[in-house]
């Protein structure tokens, strides 16, 4: 694939993934973001959805849902309200951030 870069995806409650990736994707308010060495600075707010991380060693999916994320020379940091990796793929990742949306809607009643 690619050069690789840093990723950082931070919760409050701790680093859930850190490493170099070659690609990343993800869901942001305006749509989806793919990341590739060298992006151009960017700071975005994270929507409810998957950010798939491929590395060295796979790939790596996550739900997430709300945050930030920030592109700067070649590390892409990730802070979200809530996150959790999944085993699967693409569909596991969705299905984990739906579940992550639906526990604040019903905490928040």
């Amino acid at each position: 694939m690619g050069r690789p870069f840093r990723v950082d995806v931070v919760t409050p409650e701790a680093v859930i993934w850190s490493g170099e990736a070659e690609m990343l994707t993800a869901r942001t308010i305006e749509g989806d973001i793919g990341i590739l060495a060298d992006h151009e600075p960017t700071m975005a707010a994270l929507a409810t959805g998957a950010v798939v991380i491929h590395h060295e060693d796979g790939v790596t999916s996550a739900g997430i849902h709300g945050g930030f994320l920030q592109i700067f020379r070649n590390e892409v940091t990730l802070l979200t309200d809530w996150a959790k990796l999944t085993d699967g793929g693409l569909e596991e990742a969705r299905q984990a951030a739906a579940a992550l949306r639906d526990e604040e809607t019903s905490s928040g009643e």
